[in-house]
């Protein structure tokens, strides 16, 4: 039997600051991002770009990338790609840059992988409020501790 259609697996989703290719092909994966340090909000990032590779699937796809903020249901970003599988020995490696994101709040964003709106992977981006270097020792540039709790 002759499959016509597999959904693929996504096999790995980096959120990055570049990719880069070699000569030979190979892809080198520049800033992996886990956590983003902001020095103040509003910000905006110019360009994030999100590496996705997908195997396993055989037929045409869509894959959508959503970036959600911290409310879990404002869209800040948005994006989409196709491609195809022709085997299920293949994979593609699909490179997707969101471009002006802008982070009104610090805290947890998530990011949504999906492929012809079926969720594969949604993981959390965290975004913190860091002073740049420089300002730590100035009055005002400290984290303000918790407040006591009223008794």
């Amino acid at each position: 039997m002759n499959p016509a259609r597999i959904i693929p697996d996504l096999q790995s989703s980096l959120l990055c600051e570049g990719v880069r290719q070699e000569a030979n092909g190979n892809l080198i994966v520049l800033g992996v991002m886990g956590l983003i340090r902001v020095p103040q909000v509003p910000i905006t990032a110019q360009v994030m770009f999100v590496l996705n590779r997908w195997t396993a699937g055989v037929g045409q796809f869509t894959e959508t990338v959503r970036f959600i903020a911290p409310d879990q249901t404002t869209l800040v970003r948005k994006g989409e790609a196709k491609f195809v599988l022709q085997d299920p020995s293949h994979s593609a490696t699909n490179m997707m840059g969101l471009q002006q994101v802008e982070f009104k709040v610090p805290g947890v964003y998530w990011m949504e992988i999906l492929v012809d709106d079926v969720m594969k992977l949604r993981y959390p981006v965290p975004v913190a409020l860091v002073p740049p270097p420089g300002q730590q020792g100035q009055p005002g540039a400290e984290a303000q501790p918790p407040a006591a709790p009223a008794q």
